[in-house]
């Protein structure tokens, strides 16, 4: 499967081709163009456009609520696994403004905007932060053993 999105990635656009290529397609490819070139991109090429307006992955609002990009993936993929559920939420509040935020997408967002910094572009930046995401899903994977079901319901 092919993937394109805005380039600069910083949190979502990052966020989906690790829990893509970990959960629906190990062997996807990832593109990163210039915002108003995203979908023509994806028509030419036979990919699936993601968190870019128009795109069919992204942002969406659902009961006054906003989900993220991160979301779309895991409800167009009917994705259950409880670590990832809880893993959207800290996605989810490092990329948009959720009114039951958690802590950890504070943090998540800080060294997402470093990592950015620091990569020379979109492709080493998945790389380099492909381990945090990986480190975040088993921290959520303990803490729904450690302490049971978790809310999900966002």
């Amino acid at each position: 499967m092919k993937w394109v999105t805005r380039e600069n990635a910083k949190v979502d656009r990052i966020a989906c081709p690790w829990l893509i290529s970990r959960f629906v397609d190990k062997k996807a490819e990832f593109f990163f163009v210039p915002k108003e070139q995203v979908l023509e991109f994806a028509r030419a090429n036979g990919a699936t456009a993601f968190d870019s307006p128009g795109a069919e992955i992204t942002h969406y609002k659902e009961n006054g609520y906003e989900y993220v990009s991160f979301d779309a993936v895991i409800r167009k993929y009917n994705l259950k696994d409880p670590a990832l559920l809880e893993l959207a939420r800290i996605v989810r509040s490092a990329d948009a403004e959720p009114p039951d935020a958690v802590p950890e997408g504070a943090g998540l967002e800080a060294a997402a905007l470093g990592f950015r910094r620091i990569a020379k572009d979109d492709h080493e930046n998945m790389k380099i932060q492909f381990p945090l995401y990986d480190a975040l899903y088993e921290y959520c994977r303990w803490k729904i053993e450690e302490h049971g079901k978790l809310e999900h319901s966002r």
